[in-house]
């Protein structure tokens, strides 16, 4: 029914509207309490740089969005008026000033408001508390840095003001602003539900733009604060002129775009009022910006300015948040009605002589461009423009004056009020409009929430789509969004993605939020409650690549049931066995001519160390210990220093007897028969000497590694002193130089056996072995170090069995007809016989 007859009144209206209509004097009416209004009628001021004397503030052009919202507060009033449920006999009064827009236009009406009552003049005394101001209560302005100013004033008489626009979180300050209130949610409701859109989209490398005015900067340092608590990157941020008539506004528009271009952002936040973004999106379109998703806000996204805008549609995908403000039951006829009679004499005579009892001439016209607006100039504005806030306003101070009256259904009484009375039930007590309660919060705001709409183009023709809402929690209907991109879904240009478990935020380029996700290399992992860095893992655990957590390493060193130690047991019981069967063959045939030629009971004793020194491969076996390691070097010395002293009392009786045959009767006795075990005593006793030095310098001891192995703790046996280590072993080395030396250089005569080569190869096999051990043991950290010097002790041993004691045994058993006195060269038995010749 409201559609037909809207449309019949406007067809009325353009018809009518040809004459000056009264609309400029129906914004004050007197009344029993005076409620004021802050709307801005006009915008674009005239230059205010040039005012040279304190002279009223005039806008220049007409804003139908605030026509229709003074529209509102007068429909709320007469509705109130003509109620019988609140505030029945009492007659509610207005009186609405322009605001331009401007601090200035807004600050005249501002003091008008605060004149005692009856009176243009403002009191000045010591206490306010019966001091009537002209007003009991004012509506308005919409803009936040407008309330930030009248705000201050109003604040200090205690007289309510509420905003339906303001929603700077700076008037939440209820010490500064203790009578201040507002019916729309704040800024950080609206930071909040674009955040949460964001994220929904997955949204986390974009560019932020706001207006230079009060709005604009703090919503946008809002959304900066929070949008860096919600891992979202800013590749941009930025302010637009408000003032555009100053020649900088466009080199500024330019460089804001130029920006853009370079972050090649694919979403753009803009915090602004229609005409700054207006300039924006012009200066985007002719420019050629890409087509990019701009998110938006109420203060722009239903301005007409902004949508008719020639080829808005190149610049990409328009969503946005919108109070959730409900329709206004008869709002829409309501003005139809009024701009029918505005064109009636008689309406007009008598809205003329409210409009003087009012003394409202003091400021001169309210509106004047008012006066040549037809129903067909708002009709646009009116179908979408947000009454509702509007409404709450008007209702809220009206519900806190019935309660202040103690109004009944029979009436209210027409008591003295002050302004001050009314915040106590406006702070306490919910009220109703249109059946539906609502209350201040003790932000003195009212959350309504947020419709998420999407700028559907079809024909040319612009409609605002809901497809979305936001309250406590935020739902998106993506089936109804059409982005600007091939496929029409939405954009995926990310600058970061959700790090996996074990990955660490790795920033790339010069914005500190946008990052790579690298994983935790080994020995470190990630923990949730710091994801920049991956944290070393402790000593004795470690990690693998991308880990969450560390574990606890494996001791490792040479396992008895390894293959490897199988093998190395099972070549040292081949070793031992050939050693004993040596040894044994050799106590059989202990008075032959080739054992004695060989050394006699001496190489038994050499056999039997041996023995021990292949048994002393069990000691690098097993998890070692202090006391292990300690042993490992000790016996391996002795026992190789009790063969070589055997090798070296022969190799001291062959030298005499082939280099010195002189001085061989004198000093040939002292290395053979009985006195060689004193020789052999000798230095076993200074090797003794030298493991006690080695004891005392720093034997091995017992360390645990933990950077060889990735997984495992490596248990090795560490050479404490290296000077230590050479003393003891060392002196095995001479003697096995002194062994070489002596019988390297005999000569083998005719058919004889040379009992020196044997020493000579066993000791050339001794030095080789060790040139690799040496290299080997001083750099391996492995358990092949344990290997090595198994291999070690048992190459040793296989060499001299294999190239001293071997050959003998192939004499004795195969060759038995060789064992005889004249076979052996440098036999002891011989040499009598030469030298009684």
């Amino acid at each position: 029914i409201m559609v037909p007859n809207l449309l019949l009144s406007l067809t009325f209206g353009y018809a009518v509207a040809l004459k000056p209509t009264c609309l400029s004097s129906q914004f004050s009416r007197p009344g029993d309490y005076i409620i004021g209004g802050l709307f801005p009628f006009g915008m674009d001021t005239i230059n205010l740089t040039a005012r040279s004397e304190p002279t009223l503030v005039v806008c220049e052009r007409l804003f139908v969005d605030g026509l229709i919202w003074a529209l509102g507060m007068k429909f709320a009033i007469d509705q109130i008026n003509n109620s019988t449920s609140l505030l029945p006999g009492v007659k509610l009064g207005y009186d609405i000033y322009d605001t331009c827009f401007e601090p200035l236009a807004t600050l005249q009406p501002s003091l008008l408001f605060l004149t005692r009552n009856g009176t243009t003049g403002i009191g000045v005394v010591c206490n306010y508390t019966d001091y009537q101001p002209r007003v009991t209560a004012v509506i308005g302005p919409h803009k936040s840095d407008l309330c930030l100013v009248t705000a201050k004033l109003f604040s200090f008489f205690l007289i309510p003001q509420v905003s339906y626009g303001a929603s700077s979180e700076k008037l939440s300050n209820k010490e500064l602003y203790p009578s201040f209130y507002r019916t729309v949610p704040t800024d950080k409701n609206l930071v909040e539900a674009v955040v949460l859109l964001l994220n929904k989209f997955g949204w986390n490398w974009i560019a932020t733009i706001g207006s230079d005015n009060e709005y604009g900067r703090g919503v946008k340092e809002l959304f900066l604060s929070t949008a860096e608590n919600h891992s979202i990157c800013i590749a941009y941020e930025g302010l637009i002129p408000t003032d555009l008539a100053d020649p900088k506004a466009k080199i500024q528009l330019e460089e804001t775009i130029k920006f853009i271009n370079k972050t090649e952002v694919n979403i753009i936040v803009l915090f602004a009022f229609s005409e700054p973004a207006q300039a924006l999106l012009e200066q985007s379109i002719r420019m050629g910006l890409s087509k990019k998703v701009w998110i938006g806000t109420e203060a722009w996204l239903l301005s007409d300015i902004a949508a008719s805008i020639p080829n808005i549609q190149s610049i990409g995908t328009v969503l946005g948040f919108i109070t959730k403000a409900r329709a206004v039951p008869g709002f829409q006829k309501y003005v139809a009605n009024l701009f029918t009679s505005v064109q009636q004499d008689k309406f007009c005579q008598e809205s003329k002589e409210f409009y003087h009892r009012m003394n409202s001439d003091v400021l001169g016209t309210y509106c004047k461009q008012c006066d040549h607006v037809s129903l067909h100039d708002v009709s646009s504005v009116l179908s979408h423009s947000q009454i509702q806030p509007v409404y709450l306003a008007v209702y809220s101070v009206a519900s806190a004056l019935h309660r202040a009256l103690g109004c009944t259904h029979q009436g209210c009484p027409k008591a003295s009020m002050r302004s001050r009375q009314l915040l106590h039930f406006m702070n306490t007590f919910p009220f109703k409009a249109n059946v539906q309660s609502f209350s201040f919060d003790e932000s003195h705001g009212i959350n309504i929430g947020y419709k998420l709409i999407f700028w559907y183009w079809k024909n040319g023709t612009l409609t605002q789509l809901p497809v979305g809402d936001y309250e406590e929690s935020l739902y998106i209907n993506k089936s109804q969004i059409q982005f600007h991109t091939t496929d029409q879904k939405e954009p995926t240009l990310e600058c970061f993605k959700k790090c996996k478990p074990g990955q660490i935020r790795e920033i790339k380029g010069f914005h500190f939020c946008c990052y790579d996700c690298t994983d935790c290399p080994e020995n470190t992992f990630h923990s949730s409650k710091d994801s920049s860095t991956c944290i070393p893992c402790p000593e004795h655990q470690w990690s693998p690549v991308r880990s969450t957590k560390c574990y606890d390493r494996i001791e490792r060193y040479l396992f008895w049931n390894e293959p490897l130690t199988i093998g190395l047991l099972m070549l040292m019981c081949i070793t031992i066995s050939l050693t004993c069967l040596t040894a044994v063959l050799f106590f059989k045939n202990l008075e032959t001519p080739l054992v004695q030629a060989s050394g006699g009971k001496l190489n038994l004793f050499a056999l039997l160390a041996l023995t021990l020194m292949c048994l002393s491969s069990c000691l690098y076996i097993g998890k070692p210990s202090n006391n292990l390691c300690m042993m490992q070097q000790i016996v391996y010395a002795l026992c190789l220093n009790a063969c070589f002293s055997t090798f070296f009392t022969k190799s001291l009786e062959i030298t005499l007897l082939t280099e010195f045959p002189r001085c061989a009767p004198t000093f040939l006795h002292w290395v053979t028969q009985r006195r060689a075990w004193l020789v052999v005593a000798l230095c076993l006793l200074t090797e003794c000497l030298l493991c006690f030095c080695y004891l005392h310098l720093g034997p091995d001891h017992l360390v645990s590694d933990y950077k060889s192995l990735p997984t495992e703790v490596l248990l090795v046996c560490n050479t404490e002193s290296w000077f230590a280590f050479a003393l003891m072993h060392g002196y095995n080395g001479c003697l096995a130089l002194v062994c070489f030396l002596c019988t390297f250089m005999v000569q083998t005569s005719g058919k004889k056996y040379n009992v020196a080569r044997g020493i000579t190869f066993a000791i050339l096999i001794y030095f080789i072995t060790w040139i690799f051990f040496i290299a080997i043991f001083a750099t391996l950290k492995t358990v092949f170090r344990s290997v090595t010097q198994i291999g070690t002790i048992l190459t040793i041993s296989l060499g001299i069995l294999g190239t001293y004691y071997i050959p003998k045994c192939y004499i004795i058993l195969l060759k038995p007809d060789l064992n005889r006195v004249d076979y052996f060269q440098n036999s002891i038995k011989e040499e009598p016989e030469e030298d009684s010749q």
